[in-house]
């Protein structure tokens, strides 16, 4: 008889231990946001890491001189700078910090840890051009930063916000070490923003306190968030129907997204905040080889696409079109632009007019199609459909798969390719992520998405150094307008689609920010 009550007590025991490890994170306190973390962050330091992965929990770390709310707008507001202005012909910014912010372990928040954040991100970013034309940062007072530049940079404004400028504590950071290497990207973080990292296991979850030195009144609203590393989308999927987490703030997964659309108790938010992250899908041609050196070969594949098959079929209605090489949605794109509407006989007239004559099966040459690892919504699966597609025009078309990123990469960024299914995020202002896939200066061997295409076009360069430094926005954008319809007709890289990008929250959250950072927004306002 004992053995038989251990027994039922063990499997009592064992069922109440199942429960309880499957209660909503909710129990943890009414006051924790448990939040989805799908690629696992390798740091921290958004001021030398690009990408969602350390760029949105930084978000939460760090504040930065400016940011940027509510639906669809580009105006800047106040965060770390109170107030923000240019003089000397734009060629100085003068940016006047708030008088009681603090660093997480309570030191007060300078003029000099502003200037040594600003020069930090300038060398060690990997977008060099966001403060490429910034000398220097003078510090005449505590509270006062003056940014010099040597040029008018239209895109500053834009590159002070949380996505890019963090500001770091100068006296831990500024000890010099190699910023890149630092052991406080990822260990005893001190940051600067709403929220404190208490605990950091890359594979396994980031844990965050509210900072209660935080310096703007009432924030943040939330008394911890909670990060869960979950890489695979089934498993994302459970979690938000066990209510395990309540939040994603990024997602670019169509079947993710489609099964999470079902939960009652979710709001997804699709096609709609996030538009400065702004990533464009394409398929990218080796124009050092042939016959992809021949614009009239790269146009006939291009109406050789059915992006209309890709959108509604492929994605489910996810995705939108896209027509060009700046995102739709923010202040410079135009869609006045050849879009390259289905026609397969243009397509065969341009194959012949090149001279790539169909053989006696159909075919006129072979292409092999590379694509981005672990993308299959918007890389593989369009590279597949391409196979047949494409052999309709007399392409015969095989698909090489990689495995894994690194591989890809080294690649195509050292011109081992044809053409290649990926794309590349435009980050607001194109000097920041537009500018670098079709600059000539950019064709840098062995960097991956840094006009690896080899595509150079004199009034290309031309356009883009003047749109760079030009301050009035008629003129900025006319000239932008031009650089597209250029881009558009040269055909260095194809256009498909826009990447989906949803974010999926539990209905209870109130203020959720849609704005166009999408999640790398400050969560200081959300509550429960």
């Amino acid at each position: 008889m004992k053995p038989l009550l251990l027994r039922l007590a063990s499997t009592a025991a064992t069922v109440l231990g199942l429960v309880l490890c499957t209660q909503p994170a909710r129990a943890q306190g009414n006051n924790t946001l448990v939040l989805l973390q799908p690629v696992v962050a390798r740091h921290l330091n958004s001021a030398v890491q690009s990408g969602t992965a350390t760029g949105i929990p930084a978000a939460q770390i760090f504040a930065s001189p400016l940011r940027f709310e509510g639906e669809g707008d580009w105006t800047p507001k106040p965060y770390l700078a109170e107030t923000w202005a240019f003089q000397d012909d734009g060629r100085s910014l003068v940016l006047r910090l708030v008088k009681n912010a603090t660093f997480h372990d309570g030191k007060p928040i300078t003029s000099e840890d502003v200037a040594f954040s600003i020069m930090a991100v300038k060398a060690n970013h990997p977008f060099q051009s966001m403060f490429a034309p910034v000398e220097r940062v003078d510090t005449p007072s505590p509270h006062i930063a003056i940014i010099r530049l040597s040029q008018p940079h239209p895109a500053i404004l834009l590159a002070m916000s949380p996505a890019f400028c963090p500001i770091l504590p100068k006296h831990i950071y500024g000890d010099g070490q190699d910023l890149k290497l630092h052991p406080r990207n990822s260990a005893n973080i001190v940051g600067s923003g709403p929220f404190k990292v208490v605990e950091f296991k890359p594979n396994e979850h980031i844990i965050m306190e509210r900072h209660a030195g935080y310096f703007m009144p009432g924030r943040p609203k939330l008394d911890r968030l909670i990060w869960k590393v979950i890489q695979d989308s089934t498993s994302q999927v459970l979690a938000f129907e066990r209510k395990d987490v309540q939040m994603l703030p990024w997602n670019s997964s169509i079947s993710t997204t489609s099964q999470l659309k079902k939960m009652a108790h979710l709001e997804v938010v699709s096609n709609k905040g996030g538009e400065a992250i702004g990533p464009l899908g394409w398929l990218a041609f080796n124009t050092l080889k042939k016959p992809y050196d021949d614009v009239r070969v790269r146009q006939a594949v291009a109406y050789a696409i059915d992006r209309d098959f890709i959108t509604k079929v492929l994605h489910r209605g996810f995705t939108k079109r896209a027509t060009g090489p700046i995102m739709p949605g923010t202040p410079m794109y135009t869609d006045k632009v050849e879009t390259y509407a289905l026609n397969l006989d243009k397509a065969n007239k341009l194959l012949d007019a090149a001279g790539l004559k169909k053989d006696d099966k159909g075919i006129r040459f072979a292409m092999q199609i590379d694509y981005l690892p672990n993308t299959p919504d918007n890389s593989q699966n369009i590279a597949e459909y391409l196979k047949p597609q494409l052999k309709k025009i007399g392409i015969d078309v095989s698909v090489r798969g990689q495995p894994d990123f690194p591989t890809w990469a080294r690649r195509v960024s050292n011109y081992d390719f044809d053409v290649t299914m990926d794309g590349a995020f435009n980050y607001g202002d194109p000097v920041i992520g537009v500018h670098r896939t079709y600059l000539s200066s950019n064709i840098r061997k062995g960097v991956i998405w840094s006009n690896t295409q080899n595509y150079k076009n004199p009034r290309v360069d031309e356009l883009l150094a003047q749109a760079g430094i030009e301050r009035d926005p008629a003129k900025r954008k006319a000239m932008y307008d031009e650089f597209q319809r250029i881009i558009a007709n040269d055909v260095p890289v194809t256009f498909t689609h826009v990447w989906p990008q949803s974010m999926v929250y539990d209905k209870s959250l109130k203020n959720v920010p849609v704005s166009i950072w999408g999640g790398f927004t400050p969560l200081d306002n959300v509550s429960r």
